[in-house]
């Protein structure tokens, strides 16, 4: 199955992190990772009173069922030192949100594919576009129309 994978950090050295979870993905015994987008710099969601966020798309290869893939995440995300708190959208070490998988469609209490707020988050759909440009999510909708109504709201491709 065919998988994309947000990830997104501000805290404990963001870029750190974003790299760390890429290659946590790239040595999982159950994913192969397909590509990485580059590493983007973005205001954060939420409180404005917390740090820039680092974020990245990878796409992943993986024979795992959703609700595996999200244990999966979460484990690669507690090893480093994500802790769950009742505060949305606020600062964190490590996020990794399934984009999509494959042409699945799911709402459960755990897991909505495809993530609930992609459709409108420069921070998803940029680095998405760059690895896979020609995407089209299962409701029909292309990427390339997604991204003729979602402003890049000052989101950077991160440079050393």
């Amino acid at each position: 199955m065919r998988a994309f994978i947000a990830i997104g950090s501000n805290l404990s050295d963001p870029v750190t992190q974003a790299k760390a979870a890429i290659t946590a993905l790239e040595q999982s015994a159950v994913i192969t990772l397909v590509q990485a987008s580059s590493l983007y710099s973005s205001k954060p969601m939420g409180p404005a009173d917390q740090p820039d966020y680092i974020n990245a798309v990878v796409e992943i290869a993986t024979d795992l069922a959703p609700d595996a893939l999200l244990d999966e995440t979460q484990r690669i995300e507690l090893e480093h030192g994500r802790v769950r708190k009742a505060e949305r959208w606020g600062p964190r070490t490590l996020d990794l949100d399934i984009l999509l998988y494959d042409d699945v469609v799911m709402d459960s209490p755990r897991l909505t594919i495809p993530h609930y707020g992609m459709k409108s988050r420069e921070f998803v759909l940029y680095p998405l576009a760059e690895i896979a440009a020609e995407l089209v999510l299962p409701c029909g909708t292309s990427l390339h129309t997604l991204l003729q109504h979602v402003d890049r709201n000052g989101l950077t491709v991160w440079s050393e």
